[in-house]
């Protein structure tokens, strides 16, 4: 990582864990049937394994993986497992695989338009980008993360994210450059966070100093260095010293490099061997040379060779971790994918033994269907010769029904006759017609069948039980004429076919059909009668 970045005021987003050692968390993992505290106890323990047990780490994140699918929101739950994973990639400057893990959960966030979540993985991406030499990326998501932040008020966030810009064009466009380290300085003003004034400061001084403007390069050095007389950061007062050693180093002001080079070294003696220790000790021995004093120039190189050795060697043994690490990834991935397509073969075999299951199964009702349809069509046959039969029960049903009612209709009449012959014998003084009409009325009274309604409903209930049962409770003011109409309706008949039965005119059934209609209040309804009575029916 170059030194450019290593006064990043970066605003990971990290989880603050607790102090009980990775085999308490083991020991308590076993205990637990949640797979959503399972997820999160298994992302801690590969935290905590990571600089101890990279092989555990990975078995724990695995598992991490495997718990969040069996969870109520396992999109959201992966991406904190694919979360943890970019940071354990990222401690082992592994990028590019940590830069996967990143986009994983980065394209959850953005599904789920989760803004938040999706505004830390962008300043993760930045940084990666941003490390990998990759900037017109880094730009493009430090950008989203600073409207973010702007719209949000936040303004610690706000400077750290204008100061990381106006790092990443320092090289590329001053103009720029300085238009973000402005905002970041003016934002600063109303903050008492002298680190983030120093920091920015020292960053305008250095871009000032790039686009050769000596008086607001001095400026902002002067007050880089009245902040930190207030009291700062050590890696703040310790950039600010080196900082501005190489300002002076360009003017040719060896002595007041010494000094502050001097005071930058011993700032930083606890972290010697560093970028920035191996760029002090360089200036301080190129210094030395300048003025001619090899003692000193010899001491600084020295130490120069020996921290730019060390560094080296670290490096090489970082790249040789980071080479390992990415074909450890590669070969777990291997193996997940052969896992996977083993699996998917399994499912391809069940599926064909299904299939073929089915075709088998498809024969089989295809012989059995053929074994049924002869039995189907000696069974149509059958319904058939049954519907004909019903149909001839049917008319010869109509018949009775219509010899009944037939019977009933001149029971009617010779009892309206007999209402007359009795009224004129009233009204008639001569005696021998008084004695024939008696003669009359016997012998009409004798052919008289007063039961014949009484017998055909009961037929009629015989087959339609409770029909009258039902009209009567509903309809109790229908005369027995109604009752009788409602029979024929009921039975589907016509107007034309109970004309026929009755022996009364159609007009006389029209009139008697409009009465019916009316005492079952359906005159304003677009209601068949015939269908209307057959809500009658028994349920």
């Amino acid at each position: 990582m170059t030194r450019l970045f290593s006064f990043f005021f970066l605003f990971l987003s990290f989880n603050i864990y607790s102090q009980s050692s990775a085999q308490d968390m083991i020991d308590s993992l076993n205990s637990i049937n949640n797979p959503q505290k399972k997820v999160e106890l298994c992302r801690k323990i590969a935290l905590k394994l990571k600089n101890s047990d990279w092989d555990r780490a990975i078995k724990y994140i695995e598992l991490a993986e495997a718990e969040a699918k069996k969870t109520k929101d396992p999109e959201l739950n992966l991406a904190q497992v694919y979360i943890t994973a970019g940071k354990m990639y990222n401690s082992k400057d592994v990028l590019d695989i940590a830069l996967k893990y990143y986009l994983r959960a980065y394209d959850i966030y953005k599904t789920n338009n989760n803004i938040e979540e999706v505004a830390k993985l962008e300043n993760n991406l930045a940084i990666i980008y941003a490390v990998g030499n990759n900037k017109e990326k880094a730009l493009q998501y430090f950008l989203n993360v600073y409207r973010y932040q702007k719209s949000r008020h936040d303004s610690v966030k706000l400077i750290k994210i204008l100061n990381n810009i106006g790092t990443l064009y320092l090289k590329k466009n001053l103009d720029s450059s300085l238009h973000y380290y402005k905002k970041a300085y003016l934002i600063n003003k109303t903050l008492k966070d002298n680190d983030l004034k120093v920091n920015v400061c020292t960053n305008l001084a250095r871009a000032y100093d790039l686009k050769k403007d000596k008086i607001n390069a001095d400026y902002y050095f002067d007050e880089a260095f009245s902040l930190v007389k207030t009291g700062v950061n050590t890696i703040v007062e310790t950039f600010v010293y080196e900082s501005f050693s190489e300002y002076m180093l360009k003017q040719k002001k060896y002595d007041a490099v010494i000094v502050n080079a001097k005071k930058a070294l011993e700032l930083s003696k606890e972290n010697v061997y560093s970028f920035s220790g191996l760029n002090l000790n360089k200036m301080l021995y190129q210094v030395y040379i300048n003025k001619e004093d090899y003692k000193n120039a010899v001491y600084y190189f020295q130490k120069y060779n020996a921290i730019n050795d060390s560094i080296n060697v670290e490096e090489k043994a970082v790249n040789i971790e980071r080479i390992k690490l990415e074909q450890d990834y590669k070969a777990r991935t291997q193996i997940k994918t052969l896992i996977e397509q083993k699996q998917q073969f399994k499912y391809y075999v069940v599926g064909l033994i299904l299939i073929v299951g089915i075709l088998i199964l498809i024969i089989l009702l295809i012989k059995y269907r053929n074994t049924n349809i002869k039995n189907q069509l000696e069974k149509e046959k059958l319904n058939t010769k049954m519907q004909a039969l019903n149909q001839t029960l049917e008319a010869k049903k109509k018949v009775l029904i219509g010899k009944a009612m037939a019977e009933i209709h001149r029971t009617d009449n010779i009892n309206e006759i007999l209402t007359d012959l009795k009224q004129i014998k009233l009204k008639t003084v001569n005696r021998e017609m008084q004695h024939a009409i008696d003669i009359v009325l016997k012998r009409l009274e004798k052919n008289l069948n007063t039961d014949i309604w009484k017998e055909f409903e009961i037929s009629f209930e015989q087959v339609h039980k409770s029909f009258f049962d039902k009209l009567t409770v509903d309809y109790p003011s229908l005369t027995p004429k109604d009752r009788r109409l409602c029979a024929l309706l009921y039975l589907d008949l016509t107007t034309k076919e109970i004309s026929q039965i009755t022996g009364q005119s159609f007009k006389s059934i029209e009139n008697a059909r409009t009465r019916l209609r009316k005492k079952f209040d359906l005159t304003n309804e677009k209601v068949n009668l015939s269908t209307y009575l057959n809500t009658f029916k028994p349920e």
